[in-house]
């Protein structure tokens, strides 16, 4: 996958203040989107723009574009 996160984002949000629980309680990411997140795959450009509300971050703080070998 050449997009990979640069950080664990959930751990991120923990620091924050934001657990798995508050996220789908308060109807901030879907338990889909923190499955994705949990297992480093890609999310949609809706959830990459509540991820850098929430941690008050541009996307390449989160991101990154990796060539494959």
């Amino acid at each position: 996958m050449p997009i990979v996160y640069k950080i664990d984002v959930l751990e991120a949000l923990k620091e924050k203040g934001y657990s798995s629980y508050s996220l789908r309680k308060d109807k901030l990411l879907s338990e889909s989107t923190i499955q994705a997140l949990r297992n480093k795959k890609q999310i949609s450009w809706d959830n990459l723009e509540k991820l850098c509300q929430l941690l008050k971050c541009q996307p390449s703080d989160l991101i990154e574009y990796v060539e494959e070998e």
